[in-house]
């Protein structure tokens, strides 16, 4: 599939570029610490990217005062898998290259089944920092021409931990797979306890 850069004006939609407005550079020292495994890790909150200044800065800034934790996204992933959104912006630095397959909640049909040949692909350059919209379908990063990638995830405190409570009253509850996070998964990723409405290709960037 065609995999755009960021810059490109059809991103516009789906997030915008922050990097000129912050300094990462403790950020990304950090992160050049972290594990590339095979698979995908994610660690939603971690002690050595919250104890550096940019944990106050994004905290007072982007994200207007609420508390938040900042963690990590890193291994090898070429495949979509799934798409998740929020109910709020998602923060990414990308420390490699990688790429984000992105799609538009608002493309979700009422049966709340998403058709992956909807899906764009979009390279986000090594040292960039963007905001995903709320309203952005999302999954892990993949890595470009089958390398590696290291992506930090700054979210709302609290998201992406394990639900204390599963409503079941609103259709849309079938989705809630973890707190602040409603997950629709393709049935080749074989996510246990996932809803599964992904229709169409299992999107790969290879």
């Amino acid at each position: 599939m065609e995999i755009k850069n960021i810059t490109d004006e059809s991103f516009g939609k789906y997030g915008r570029i922050l990097t000129k407005d912050y300094d990462l550079k403790d950020l990304l020292t950090v992160m050049e610490t972290t594990p590339i495994p095979e698979g995908v890790i994610y660690e939603p909150s971690v002690k050595a990217l919250e104890s550096i200044p940019i944990m106050k800065t994004l905290t007072d800034s982007v994200y207007g005062g609420l508390p938040i934790q900042i963690g990590y996204c890193n291994g090898h992933n070429h495949l979509l898998n799934a798409a998740e959104y929020h109910r709020s912006s998602e923060i990414n630095v990308a420390v490699t290259d990688l790429i984000l397959l992105i799609g538009m909640q608002q493309d979700i049909t009422p049966e709340y089944t998403y058709s992956t040949d909807k899906i764009e692909a979009f390279l986000v350059p090594a040292g960039t920092m963007i905001e995903v919209y709320a309203t952005t379908l999302h999954y892990a990063p993949c890595g470009v021409d089958g390398k590696g990638f290291r992506c930090t995830v700054v979210l709302p405190k609290d998201t992406n931990l394990d639900l204390e409570v599963k409503p079941m009253g609103a259709k849309e509850d079938s989705l809630l797979f973890a707190r602040n996070k409603w997950l629709i998964a393709h049935s080749d990723a074989k996510i246990e306890g996932a809803f599964v409405g992904l229709i169409g290709e299992n999107i790969s960037v290879l």
